[in-house]
């Protein structure tokens, strides 16, 4: 597929909440949107990455840098490349795999529209509609915790996950598990903010009967993993840990998880994602979509994804409103605790121009 050119559009959404986690707390979002240009279509993806490196060692800055320095060279140089071509055409380069999929999934977009294709038709979508659940982060308090929880309630959603961190941890699940009752489905996430040391503590989570507690330790710590789920009644399921099919294969030989989140950004687009579904789903590992604060575009592609077979739990897809009073895109709304998977060609949507224009920080375009 001949590209003309690429445009790198920054912008900056604040969010209607702020979002604490382990890592810290987010008030608003760096966006890098990445759009390619055909003479036949226009593609585009958001970049995951946040604007420092918390949660991954990948950031905005960086990731706009590594597109431009390292990875349209190379598409240069391939002069009319497919999709399916990237993962093999990026392999040189080390590691970034955000950036990666930045590029990837713009050029799957445009191919996609051209052909006449809807990327969850492209992936295997076998689902019209995805559950959705929500992510709560940490709160000052249990009786604010609790009245947001009884606000997504209200909204319709099918699974609540509550950020968790040494202090707040017990305390706030038991608040919500009597509050809401055994009928609630209910997860953790503790974004890695644990220890080995520290699976007593961990274990006292079983009481709670947990759909499953997110990451708890380190995203290299596979053994370690391994090690606590055998000390666990609560399914340990892997998030950072898991940046490949490769990984996922490793972190299943080892016991490390009995699920796997995948979010496409974070494992290097949405081919890798197809993979590792495909992966698990042969080895009887469930598998949800995570989510990274998405605006309509990035929650598009999810939701494309998490239309796959495998994906037997709610995902992290959520409507626009819970992060953006004003998203970039038509915005996503639930309907009976469940998020439509698009069907129009390519990721099914593109941006409102004039949204675009009013929050954009920067453009730049690099023709081919």
């Amino acid at each position: 597929m001949k590209i003309e050119g690429i445009e790198l559009i920054r912008l900056e959404l604040p969010l209607r909440y702020p979002f604490r986690t382990s890592f810290g707390a987010v008030h608003e979002r760096e966006v890098l949107l990445l759009r390619v240009l055909t003479p036949d279509a226009e593609g585009w993806s958001e970049c995951v990455a946040f604007s420092t490196p918390m949660y991954s060692s990948e950031y905005v800055d960086g990731v706009a840098e590594m597109i431009q320095r390292f990875l349209i060279p190379r598409l240069r140089e391939a002069r009319e490349p497919t999709a399916e071509q990237i993962g093999e055409l990026f392999a040189p380069v080390r590691g970034h795999r955000m950036a990666k999929s930045t590029v990837e999934t713009a050029v799957l977009d445009a191919q996609l529209r051209t052909h006449g294709l809807a990327l969850g038709d492209y992936l295997g979508a076998t689902r019209e509609r995805v559950p959705a659940g929500v992510s709560v982060g940490i709160h000052d308090s249990i009786p604010e915790l609790l009245e947001a929880v009884t606000g997504y309630l209200d909204e319709g959603y099918a699974r609540i996950k509550l950020k968790i961190a040494p202090g707040w941890d017990i305390e706030p699940v038991r608040a919500v598990r009597e509050r809401f009752g055994d009928e609630l489905v209910l997860q953790v996430d503790a974004n890695s903010a644990y220890t080995l040391a520290d699976t007593r503590h961990l274990a006292r989570l079983d009481a709670f009967d947990l759909l499953l507690i997110e990451q708890p330790l380190g995203e290299e710590q596979l053994r370690q993993h391994a090690e606590l789920a055998a000390h666990l009644r609560t399914p340990v399921c892997l998030d950072e840990s898991i940046v490949s099919a490769e990984a996922a294969a490793d972190a299943i030989a080892l016991g490390a998880c009995r699920i796997v989140n995948i979010k496409p950004g974070r494992v290097g687009g949405y081919l890798e994602s197809r993979r590792i579904h495909d992966l698990c789903q042969a080895n009887g590992i469930a598998v949800w979509c995570g989510g990274m604060l998405e605006t309509g575009i990035g929650r598009a592609a999810n939701l494309a994804l998490a239309g796959l077979p495998g994906f037997t739990l709610p995902s992290d897809t959520s409507a626009s409103s819970r992060y953006y009073a004003q998203d970039i895109t038509e915005p996503f709304e639930l309907q009976h605790g469940c998020l439509q998977v698009p069907t129009g060609l390519g990721i099914g949507i593109s941006p409102d121009q004039n949204t675009l224009t009013a929050l954009t920080t920067t453009r730049q375009w690099i023709a081919f």
